[in-house]
């Protein structure tokens, strides 16, 4: 059973009514809820006017649009509201707070200045030093290459002088006949054997 109120049914109203609003049914006052029904209504059945299922839809919708509308509105109006207030109560604080960070700031950036250069000196210090020791590294690179070089050359002169000596014994064409009349003279025996420290302990005679 739906009740017609002001043309419109009850079941119209709970569906736009939003889910937090409580639905209270208007009730006419000319007569009091005890009073029995009248003779003239006895035995009527009360029907619901028709309702356009979407026509329901869109109103819904619409509703909910309004409600969404309305709410985003309240929310703008109290955030401005908020922001004046704030801006009232706390201008002063917001300078003088702005004040201290700009102040905070240049101590900051001048501290941070005096930090690169000391940075930057110790870092000409430190290249430099590199620097040093690599010339350092070089130069006694440099140094060793050059003393090997004298030593190989010692070595070779030592070589040529020592082959000049021996060049001194050397058989010739012209000293041919001398030397075999030499080794003729004295004969050698290589016949021989010796231990371990090197000294011969048997050798046999030359016939």
């Amino acid at each position: 059973m739906f009740q017609v109120i002001g043309g419109r049914s009850v079941q119209a109203a709970r569906v736009l009514a939003p889910r937090s609003a409580v639905l209270v049914e208007a009730v006419r006052g000319r007569k009091s809820r005890t009073d029995p029904v009248a003779k003239s209504k006895v035995g009527r059945i009360k029907v619901p006017p028709p309702v356009d299922p979407v026509e329901m839809v869109v109103l819904k919708e619409r509703y909910g649009e309004y409600q969404m509308i309305m709410r985003a509105l309240r929310l703008e109006f109290k955030e401005e509201m908020l922001r004046k207030r704030y801006e009232e109560d706390t201008g002063s604080l917001a300078e003088e707070r702005a004040r201290q960070e700009a102040q905070e700031h240049r101590v900051l950036m001048d501290f941070n200045h005096l930090e690169n250069q000391r940075m930057l000196k110790l870092r000409i210090v430190r290249v430099q030093m590199e620097k040093e020791e690599t010339d350092r590294k070089k130069f006694e690179v440099i140094l060793q290459r050059e003393q090997e070089q004298q030593e190989i050359v010692k070595e070779k002169e030592k070589e040529i002088l020592k082959l000049q000596e021996d060049a001194k014994n050397f058989i010739t064409l012209e000293n041919l006949d001398q030397r075999i009349e030499e080794a003729l003279d004295n004969p050698k025996n290589y016949n021989f054997a010796i231990d371990k420290q090197g000294k011969v302990v048997k050798q046999t005679m030359l016939q």
